[in-house]
């Protein structure tokens, strides 16, 4: 098996959702440990039932130590409001123009409960052709034909973070599509160091965003470049596993034939996500901290961030 391949599979594994509600996160129980609020998707490693995971099946962990599990809610209902950004690339081919209709037909069948956002990268902003709402129609008007001018995105990681950083707090869960070659033209090298990248990802995961992907080959030389879309592709998978997305279609450089598939299982792992509360170990300094959700339900996947932002005692 090539190192490509080692390397994509490791990373393109099941998404794991995480969400704070920055009010209650800063809240500390003395003695119990700060109360963190993520989003968990459930998924079944074979097959298409989903299992039912209760909270007694839940475990979450910081290195050796297991933290207590004090709430497991379902995202619906009065729970389930989302907000949601799609990001695309303005720089992507003219191909994507192929996907305007099945994104279109993915943000009208989203519930009321959703409200939806459209930006640009532009430039290494975030552009809002369409700010969130729950008008899901005002949302797919938005969308258009990038300009598929080469480079015009500046970095995509440029505009990931300024979307991130402008996007206000809120209780509702905050996640993004983000539609691009992944390849930033601002760090040249070919391996995981990229300080743009790396700084999307803190910027996301300290405002508990998460973040999926679809890859959509860029204009020019970079987008017929394997070297390029390679770590571009990679780079962002890391951004969707780290932050608790999923990244779809790793490991080609052509363009997809269609998004239906990914936008389908996009809109199905928003119906199994529940709402995680449990009490985290206060750091000495307030930051991010690894930890780990799990089950030992058969036949299912909790996958969550590997970091989330607690605030110190």
């Amino acid at each position: 098996m090539s190192k490509f391949w080692i390397i994509a599979s490791m990373m393109v594994g099941a998404a794991v959702w995480a969400v704070q509600a920055p009010d209650l996160s800063a809240q500390v129980q003395p003695g119990n440990g700060v109360p963190v609020h993520t989003v968990v998707t459930v998924e079944a490693r074979k097959g298409s039932e989903v299992p039912m995971i209760n909270r007694e099946d839940v475990l979450v962990s910081e290195g050796k130590n297991r933290d207590t599990v004090t709430e497991w809610v379902p995202a619906t209902g009065e729970n389930a409001g989302l907000e949601y950004f799609i990001l695309l690339d303005d720089g992507s081919n003219m191909t994507v123009g192929n996907q305007l209709d099945p994104i279109r037909q993915f943000i009208l069948a989203q519930p009321a409960t959703t409200k939806i956002g459209v930006a640009y990268m532009q430039n290494g902003i975030a552009r809002i052709a369409a700010d969130l709402s729950s008008d899901h129609e005002q949302a797919a008007k938005a969308l258009r034909l990038p300009t598929g001018i080469a480079g015009i995105n500046g970095s995509p990681y440029f505009s990931l973070s300024d979307l991130v950083k402008r996007w206000p707090a809120g209780a509702a869960r905050r996640e993004v599509l983000m539609i691009s070659d992944g390849i930033d033209p601002y760090y040249p090298g070919a391996d995981f160091l990229d300080p743009y990248l790396d700084a999307a990802i803190s910027d996301a995961q300290r405002a508990a965003i998460i973040v999926s992907a679809i890859y959509s080959p860029g204009m020019g030389h970079l987008g017929h470049s394997y070297w390029q879309t390679y770590w571009g592709q990679l780079y962002m998978s890391e951004v969707a596993e780290k932050t608790g997305g999923e990244a779809y279609y790793i490991g080609m450089t052509g363009a997809p034939v269609s998004f239906a598939p990914y936008l389908d299982q996009q809109a199905n792992r928003l119906t199994h996500q529940y709402l995680l509360t449990f009490l985290a170990k206060p750091p000495k300094k307030t930051g991010l901290q690894p930890v780990r959700i799990a089950t030992e339900v058969p036949n299912a996947d909790l996958v969550g961030p590997g970091q989330v932002w607690v605030p110190a005692r």
